[in-house]
């Protein structure tokens, strides 16, 4: 929803420029028609500051391509029936093995640690450890908005673009080792809570009379262990690392927005598909 309106939103914004259309396709079209300069028209399109632009829209695009390309990464494992001889099937292994989970539990850490944060800052903003935590100040384009601008909530705030990042690169580096390892260790401790760890998959697959052609039932879940932590730790780091992506390339909404979305889409496109095949008699 977010994405459609910074793209057509109709509104008009003074933004010391005169007034302009807050939604990036509109502006766009708008300056084509209206200014006589076409290449400054382009220019202000692609690049206007404090509002939509083209160029956030197409990274916007380019990001949920580049997600949608990582969703079919898979090890698909041969299983077999140990009782129906002949009845074989697959066990798939995305690279994305815990989903979106990552980024959900990185977003409430973060959410709640801010709002300790505002909350102490608020009340005791002269406190050195209340500082530590985090300094905040009112944005200067939103109404009463405010953003973290020291402390421990600024450096695990994404950089607002390349620009920043260059000039504070401790800030960009704090920030990007923060978000993988945090994504990283997130999605480990998921599979364990969750009940998607190799062993709980070793034993729901003993459960089914199933077994590995090839293998000992024995040596199940060692063969899990092979690949299902490895894609827990690196799917979840992947997440990370577009989510990183997607902030300092200036796509509408925030990267974390963004992965959720796609990644939430992309999991009722599975289920439809899975339900359609199931309705037609296939399984896999």
């Amino acid at each position: 929803e977010n994405i459609i309106w910074k793209a057509f939103s109709p509104t008009t914004i003074n933004s010391g420029r005169g007034a302009e259309f807050e939604g990036a396709v509109i502006a766009f079209v708008h300056n084509l028609l209206t200014r006589e300069n076409k290449i400054r028209a382009l220019r202000e399109a692609f690049y206007r500051q404090n509002l939509p632009n083209v160029t956030n829209l197409l990274a916007t695009v380019l990001i949920f391509l580049i997600v949608i390309y990582f969703q079919g990464f898979r090890v698909v494992l041969p299983v077999r029936s140990k009782n129906a001889r002949g009845q074989q099937g697959s066990y798939p292994i995305k690279l994305f093995y815990t989903s979106n989970m990552p980024i959900i539990l990185h977003s409430a850490l973060v959410s709640n640690l801010y709002f300790i944060s505002q909350l102490l800052y608020r009340r005791y903003s002269g406190n050195f450890f209340v500082n530590l935590l985090g300094k905040w100040k009112e944005s200067e384009y939103s109404n009463g908005q405010t953003i973290p601008v020291g402390g421990l909530a600024y450096y695990i705030t994404a950089p607002s673009s390349l620009a920043e990042m260059a000039a504070n690169p401790f800030h960009a580096l704090f920030y990007l080792v923060f978000m993988l390892s945090a994504c990283a260790l997130f999605s480990k401790t998921w599979i364990e809570v969750s009940g998607s760890s190799a062993r709980d998959v070793a034993k729901q697959l003993r459960e089914q009379q199933m077994v590995m052609p090839g293998h000992r039932e024995g040596s199940l879940q060692k063969e899990l262990n092979r690949y299902i932590p490895t894609a827990a730790a690196f799917g979840g780091m992947c997440i990370g690392a577009l989510t990183v992506l997607a902030d300092l390339m200036g796509a509408i909404g925030s990267g974390t927005g963004i992965l959720l979305a796609v990644t939430i889409i992309y999991q009722y496109f599975e289920t439809f598909e899975k339900e359609k095949a199931s309705e037609l008699g296939f399984f896999g």
